[in-house]
């Protein structure tokens, strides 16, 4: 069984896969801009795509050679072809478009070149203004016709003339989508509306059951009678895709809020659902793992996740198929319950699923409705979700009951990060930063009273996160150290100890368990590794050329392992169990990624090192400051100076007793013997003051991952 895959953006591809052997076969590359649609040959000899609107171009590919056999230009819009019964012809459609291509197999397969395709336009008559936005072609006794669906709903067929011989009115606002057999004609239409038609003469046969409702909530729909219940004055999501297996006479519908219902067409008159799934909508931005606490029972399975999108809405998820404590709806195996911000269904809709012709595409980023959840946090105890969106509100849901119980108008500009911070610190504050600059902390056992507002950052604030201080990082390139002072009337206040300015945007920052270092993710596509108590900073570089990749680096054992996706990634995590990594991203995917059991057992054992080893951390003074510095050894020997003391490869300077002790505690540990050959070739480096506050050290490693 073979799957083609079109693609779209920086040098799209049409890519074959072996669905058996799970395995790409096939990668063609000749579009420009991207591919719009795609199709087999029923006697998979070929591959034709045709190219967005910028590229015009139709391909008719030999895809086991890896040549374009034949190819021509199109004027309009196309949004759909089908292949003949017979692979002697296909046909495009889209605005005021159905053309009728054909294929000389006697010249393609002697002729080395590219031949040109030989086309011929549909005779539209009084629908040539009509947008088509589907087509198919006949099967069995209607092999030589050809069917076609409007996006003003019509129902048309084509002879073997090309001519318009009949068409039908779906009594519909919209179509979108069609599928022909030798016995039944479906199409999907607005509203989850879905139609079946008789191909030999269009007749009317029956409508399916509808989807689900916009804002369900899916928790309470745990019998198959609250799904096929009648609802007045509710609003299905619209079907935009539809693929009937004449086999087991089931019928795949995709909707338009990204979920995926599959039916059993057997029995036209009793419609049962064999397999249905809700997704997320929109660009996911985050997600955070419910957290193992111990003290008291947690309010989530093990194994839940939660994620948040722009389509305004927050999702409880558990993909652990063997856990029978577990409450089942009959609508997802997966997501457990959806938090809805508001009663305004319209951002659950992908919009650019039902662009027709005449539509803009609205870019969200400058949509005066400026919707979506940006970050999420769940508390450490495992009792509140803290959530910010695009305009800057906060929200805070207590996870037993899943009820909202703070709504605040925090920013003046979207959320970008939530913190809560670590129970070793004896505090419960959270951390907001911000767009607009600002971080605000508040007071998490004082009903979230603002404690301080820090306001040195000039530009976005990407991260903040706490650890033996509290370090934020953001656009305007810099990373701040602050440290918490408890002041018995106002509570505690952050002042800032360290700042560092780097050369690159920072993205994203977290800290590892033992909070002695934290590792930042930059524009440069490099790994900035940052001691928080030697103050140096590691930069591990990739020669990745692609930022669509997932990489895990073990920096003590210095091995990496990686795996390609496509879109963006917003957000990485690691399951409690270290079985799977779960990665979350801008095309509203959610993947769980298994891990090798290699892979497991040493994160496994590492967390249980840490545990044993577990000791209380000695903090620096917050009214003295120091300087700890962190050179390479040159190739030639350097000057011992006061209180130096050599580490391995390592030239180690400091200017206390204090700073010496430090230097013993934490230095060893981040550099072990077998990570040696890592940091045996980089370049000198030398001391530069940076003024005002104290600075971070650099030393630069480059791995070339592979």
């Amino acid at each position: 069984i073979l799957t083609v895959k079109p693609q779209h953006g920086h040098m799209p591809a049409v890519r074959v896969w072996d669905v058996a052997e799970r395995t790409q076969v096939a990668e063609l590359h000749n579009h420009k801009y991207g591919v719009a649609c795609v199709a087999f040959s029923p006697n998979s000899k070929y591959i034709v795509s045709v190219g967005y609107q910028h590229d015009m171009i139709v391909n008719v590919w030999a895809w086991k050679k890896n040549v374009v056999v034949a190819a021509n230009k199109v004027s309009s819009k196309v949004t759909a072809v089908s292949f003949s019964d017979d692979s002697s012809y296909f046909v495009t459609a889209g605005n005021r478009h159905v053309k009728f291509w054909y294929l000389d197999h006697t010249k393609s397969s002697k002729v080395n070149a590219t031949v040109p395709l030989l086309g011929r336009s549909g005779l539209l008559g009084e629908l040539r203004n009509n947008f088509f936005s589907d087509v198919a072609c006949g099967k069995g006794l209607k092999a030589n016709s050809t069917f076609c669906i409007t996006s003003s709903g019509l129902l048309c067929e084509f002879n073997d003339k090309r001519m318009l011989d009949k068409w039908v009115e779906l009594r519909t606002s919209m179509a979108t989508s069609l599928s022909v057999s030798e016995d039944l004609i479906f199409c999907g239409c607005a509203d989850g509306t879905v139609r079946a038609f008789s191909p030999t003469d269009l007749h009317f046969i029956c409508t399916l059951p509808h989807p689900h409702s916009l804002g369900t909530d899916i928790a309470t729909v745990i019998e198959a009678s609250h799904l096929f219940a009648f609802k007045e004055n509710v609003r299905c999501p619209d079907t935009v895709a539809v693929s009937y297996d004449p086999t087991n006479r089931w019928l795949s519908c995709v909707y338009s809020d990204h979920s995926l219902y599959v039916w059993d067409v057997r029995d036209l008159r009793k419609v049962g659902k064999v397999y249905s799934a809700l997704y997320h909508s929109s660009c996911v931005w985050s997600m955070e793992v419910y957290p193992e606490t111990r003290d008291r029972e947690p309010h989530l399975s093990p194994g839940s996740f939660l994620s948040c999108s722009s389509d305004n809405t927050i999702r409880l998820w558990n993909t652990d198929a063997q856990n029978t404590t577990l409450s089942r709806n009959v609508i997802s195996n997966d997501l457990q319950k959806v938090i809805y911000m508001d009663s305004n269904t319209s951002s659950l809709l992908d919009t650019e699923c039902t662009i027709s012709s005449n539509s803009e595409k609205v870019d969200p980023q400058t949509s005066d409705n400026r919707t979506g959840i940006r970050t999420i946090c769940v508390s450490p105890d495992g009792l509140h979700l803290a959530s910010g969106d695009r305009n800057g509100t906060l929200r805070i849901h207590d996870l037993e009951s899943m009820e909202e119980i703070l709504d605040v108008q925090a920013h003046d500009s979207e959320i970008l990060c939530l913190e809560y911070s670590k129970p070793e610190t004896g505090l419960k504050l959270l951390a907001t930063a911000s767009r607009d600059r600002l971080i605000h902390v508040l007071d998490a056992d004082q009903e979230y009273s603002l404690l301080q507002t820090l306001d040195e950052h000039s530009s976005s604030i990407t991260a903040v996160r706490f650890a033996v201080r509290m370090i934020s990082c953001g656009a305007d390139k810099s990373i701040y150290f602050r440290t918490a002072q408890k002041q018995t009337e106002e509570g505690t206040a952050f002042t800032r100890t360290h700042h560092v300015v780097r050369k690159t945007t920072l993205y994203d920052m977290d800290v590892d368990p033992t909070r002695k270092y934290a590792v930042i993710g930059c524009q440069d596509r490099s790994i900035r590794l940052v001691f928080l108590f030697i103050c140096s900073i590691i930069v591990i570089k990739s020669s990745r050329s692609s930022s669509s990749h997932i990489i895990i680096i073990n920096i003590i054992l210095s091995f990496c392992v990686s795996a390609t996706v496509e879109p963006i990634v917003t957000g990485l995590k690691f399951t409690n169990d270290c079985k799977n990594l779960i990665s979350v991203s801008g095309d509203s995917c959610i993947f769980v990624w298994r891990l090798c059991p290699e892979l497991t057992i040493k994160m496994r054992q590492r967390l249980s090192e840490l545990k044993q080893n577990s000791r209380p951390v000695q903090k620096t003074p917050p009214n003295k400051q120091h300087t700890l510095s962190c050179e390479l050894e040159g190739s030639g020997p350097r000057p011992r100076r006061r209180w130096s003391r050599r580490l391995g490869s390592m030239d180690l300077k400091v200017k206390s007793m204090l700073d010496l002790r430090q230097l013993e505690s934490f230095a060893m540990p981040f550099f072990p013997s077998r990570t040696q050959d890592v940091h045996k070739d980089l370049p000198p480096h030398r001391n530069k003051e940076l003024g005002s506050t104290i600075s971070l050290q650099t030393i630069a490693a480059w791995v070339n991952f592979i």
